[in-house]
Formats: structure tokens, sequence, C-alpha cells
């Protein structure tokens, strides 16, 4: 085989291997339209999207968190105590005892105050990991459990039912966030995954602070070498992942109009899943937030198809998990190809 068409064989297998979450989600569409009937209808594709929504969210955060060489096994667990906090706070309200009063929040302050919630179980992952030298699975690992337990804490175990506010309270509106935008079908979470998808895009690609999260998964001792300080954009980062997270909670709580403890568990599987199923490189330094969307649609459509096809919930995690191991694979296979593509060319050149 002659070196140029090596070389073209070579060119169209990365584009191919670039272009490979797209096609994976057309062939899932495919299959899904053909095996399950309903599966393109617009009651669907809206279910979907709202799905599409909460793991496309947590993606974003993982994302920034995978590109720096760590990972955030808490996403889950702080989805579940974002939830119960709001709940709670729409609900019960606040009791001081000491005062023997009870203060009730309007709905855009318990917005602020569990987003708010979010950013301090980022910072504090963050600060474990830079500042104690903790390995982010382990530091991830052990906030999750701490988050999942306050989160039962909170209600004793209980779920709030009906977080529907009082207007005597002045704390009604709270399921705007899981509605539809007033004369449409886009739900509203399609809208906030954009915004923060369209913010997160921008400050990757555009600004020092972006590149300075991928020159430290690139190569962390070079980036320190060259100023960025390091543990500051690692805490940055950890904290973007909460704030993602709590958002994710609010959303979910509002579709439900409910808040329960167990929300969101497993969920940081489908952020990672979706991250890494987009194209972001679980050594770090590669990723986009464009990739992670459509590695989000890929998490949806395969869950929301194995169910409309009845495939069993245990099925499903197996399924997954094979997915997450197949993606990173390709990835690696990728980087490799890139290598010797690189090699190739070089030697070419001389």
């Amino acid at each position: 085989m002659s070196t140029n068409k090596k070389s073209s064989n070579n060119a169209l297998a990365m584009t191919l291997l670039k272009g490979r979450t797209f096609i994976v989600l057309i062939v899932l569409m495919v299959f899904f339209s053909i095996k399950a009937a309903n599966f393109l209808s617009l009651n669907t594709a809206m279910l979907i999207a709202k799905h599409v929504a909460l793991y496309g969210i947590l993606g974003i955060g993982m994302t920034y968190v995978i590109i720096t060489g760590g990972i955030d096994l808490s996403v889950g667990a702080i989805v579940g105590l974002a939830g119960m906090i709001a709940g709670g706070l729409l609900e019960k309200g606040l009791t001081l005892q000491m005062f023997g009063v009870t203060l009730y929040f309007n709905v855009p302050a318990v917005f602020i105050i569990t987003m708010l919630l979010g950013v301090v179980i980022g910072t504090l992952n963050g600060l474990v990991i830079t500042r104690f030298n903790v390995a982010p699975f382990i530091a991830t690992l052990g906030m999750m459990y701490v988050a999942r337990g306050f989160a039962m804490i909170r209600s004793g175990g209980a779920t709030y039912s009906k977080i529907t506010g009082n207007e005597a309270l002045g704390n009604t509106g709270w399921e705007v966030f899981g509605r539809n935008i007033p004369g449409t079908v886009i739900p509203v979470g399609v809208v906030i995954l954009a915004i923060i998808a369209v913010i997160a895009a921008v400050i990757l690609r555009k600004t020092a602070f972006g590149w300075h999260v991928l020159s430290i998964g690139g190569n962390e001792k070079a980036a320190r070498l060259s100023g960025v300080k390091v543990n500051k954009v690692k805490i940055m980062v950890y904290a973007f992942s909460g704030l993602c997270a709590a958002v994710v909670g609010i959303i979910a709580s509002s579709q439900l109009v409910a808040a329960h403890p167990a929300t969101g568990e497993g969920w940081e599987m489908n952020a990672i899943a979706a991250a890494v199923l987009g194209g972001t490189s679980m050594a770090g330094g590669v990723g986009t937030i464009g990739g992670t969307i459509v590695g989000a649609f890929v998490i949806g459509v395969i869950n929301d198809g194995m169910v409309m096809c009845g495939v069993s919930e245990f099925w499903q995690m197996v399924i997954k998990g094979l997915v997450i191991v197949l993606a990173v694979i390709i990835d690696q296979f990728q980087r490799n190809m890139q290598a010797k593509m690189a090699l190739q060319a070089r030697n070419e050149n001389k």
C-alpha cells in the first residue's frame, strides 16, 4: 500500500473516530424507532429531552473535572441533597428553635441557597484534593456518602411529597423549572442546559481559565511551571461541578414536584458516560462541551429506548457500564492512532 493511500485511510479512520458519538446516536435512534413503536413521537422526544437536560448539565461539570485529570463521584448525591434542601425549605421552612420562629423563603431565594450549597460541596471536594493531596476518586467517593447521608438526615429518609409552596407564604412557583416554556413544547431544563453549555464552551475555548483547565490535564507540571495556579483552578472546577449538580437537583425536584433523598443515585455514571462518549479523555487534557451534549443524548436515548423496549433495569446497568468501558477503549485507540500519525508525519518531513 502506498504511503499516500495509507495516510488517506488513516485520515478517514480518524474522522470516523472523532464523529463516533454522533454516528452511534443516529444508529441508536434508527434501532429504537424500529423496536419501539412510539419512539419517534413528540411525547417521547420531550421525555428524552428532559432527561438529556439532566445528564447534559451534570456532564458539563464532569467534563471540566475530567479534563483536569480528575473525577467527581459525588454529583449524584449532590443532586439528591440539593433537592432535599430545596424541598425542605419550601415545605417546612427553616425553624430557628432558639428564637421560636420558622422562616420561609421565596423561590428565587431557595434557588440561590441550593446553588450555593452545590458550590460549597464542590469547593470542599477541591480543597480536600488540592490541600491534602487526596486522590479525586477517594475524596469525591467520601463526599458522595456524606452528601447522601445528609440528604437522608434532612427528612429522616422520608420524601417531601408536595413542594408546590403556599401562596400565603409567598413561596409558590417551584414547579416552573420542570415545566415547558409557556406556549411551547420546549422544557425549561433544556433551555437551562443550552445556557450553561454555551457559557461553559466559551469559557473553555476562549478564555485564559479554559486554557488553564486544558493545560493542567495535558501536563500539570508544565502548567505549574508556566505560572498556572493549579490548585486554585482545580478548586474552581470542582465548585463548578457541584454547582451543575445542584442545578440538576433543582430541575429534578421541580419536574417531580417532590424531593426524595435517593434522587440522583447512579447519575454520576451517566455524567461520566456522557463526557467520555463525547470525546473527553480520561487521561485529561482533551474534551469539548459540544461532544458531551451529544454524549448526553446517547445516554438519554439508550436509557429511554431500553425502557420502551422492556429491558430490565439490571441489564440497563450492565449495558451502560459496557458503554463506558468501550468508550474509554476507543479513546485510547484514537490517542494511539494520533500519536502514530504524528510520528509518521514527522518522519515524512525529514
